[in-house]
């Protein structure tokens, strides 16, 4: 190991990095301790965990109780042809291994439930959520929220996407904030109801990364009070206030944005 808990092949990876007066030798240590757990390794996880891995983001964590399907590939870059059928947090662990094998890569092939998310969210210091569904998008919330862990969270439909960063112990909203009621049956179909073009959520996945790049070495402006609108039909993004919302079933009782 070299001065800083490099080692030594792990210098020259960095360099880019370490260019950054942004990031340089101390924020590339802070990614390099680091613990990101990423809920999914679909269309949002598989970008999202290759530049976490490519990073250098010292432990990734990945649940998913799904299997790579061949209508996956389309989007899904983590996975290959070869690995139709295998359990997709399998797959993206030989991928994110296979580009830095310096990072310690948890696969979790389960999906997650109200009776493991508190102890698996207890080991990591940041949660991104790239699901495709809502009553996992509130679990996440609510899991997050009672530990106090920030949360990237991301989501995508045919052309568009969103993304923030839900905080409400560090004077954030949280997700529920945000979205207090989901919506009703039907009325937002799934990606494979609807279809999505296939970029779409490499975009918005790289941007979960890059958030959660910026999160841990305190870079720039986060997310956080903002949600990011992206339309990838018109090549057009906005950027909307958001804030805590008083009586917010998941974070007020906590007394986490008593000032919302």
């Amino acid at each position: 190991m070299v001065p800083g808990g490099f080692a030594a092949g792990e210098l020259g990876r960095y360099a880019r990095h370490i260019m950054l007066h942004q990031i340089g030798g101390p924020g590339q240590r802070r990614l390099k301790a680091a613990r990101v757990l990423v809920v999914g390794a679909g269309g949002l996880g598989s970008p999202a965990l290759l530049y976490l891995a490519a990073a250098g983001v010292g432990c990734i964590g990945v649940i998913d109780d799904d299997t790579v399907d061949a209508s996956n590939l389309q989007r899904q870059i983590i996975h290959t042809d070869q690995r139709v059928g295998m359990a997709k947090t399998a797959s993206a662990a030989i991928a994110m291994r296979a580009l830095n094998p310096w990072v310690v890569v948890r696969p979790y092939q389960q999906r997650l439930t109200e009776q493991n998310a508190a102890e698996l969210f207890a080991d990591y210091d940041l949660i991104l959520d790239g699901s495709d569904n809502f009553d996992t998008r509130y679990l996440v919330n609510r899991v997050a929220v009672a530990q106090g862990l920030p949360l990237i969270a991301a989501a995508i439909a045919q052309w568009e996407g969103q993304i923030s960063l839900y905080d409400p112990a560090r004077g954030g909203p949280c997700y529920e904030c945000v979205f207090p009621t989901r919506p009703a049956p039907g009325m937002v179909p799934s990606c494979a109801e609807a279809g999505v073009v296939s970029p779409l959520p490499g975009v918005i996945g790289a941007l979960m990364a890059l958030e959660a790049v910026k999160h841990i070495v305190g870079a720039g402006q986060g997310l956080r009070g903002r949600l990011m609108l992206f339309d990838g039909l018109y090549g057009e993004s906005r950027m909307i206030a958001v804030a805590p919302r008083a009586g917010c079933a998941a974070c007020a009782a906590k007394g986490l944005n008593e000032k919302g």
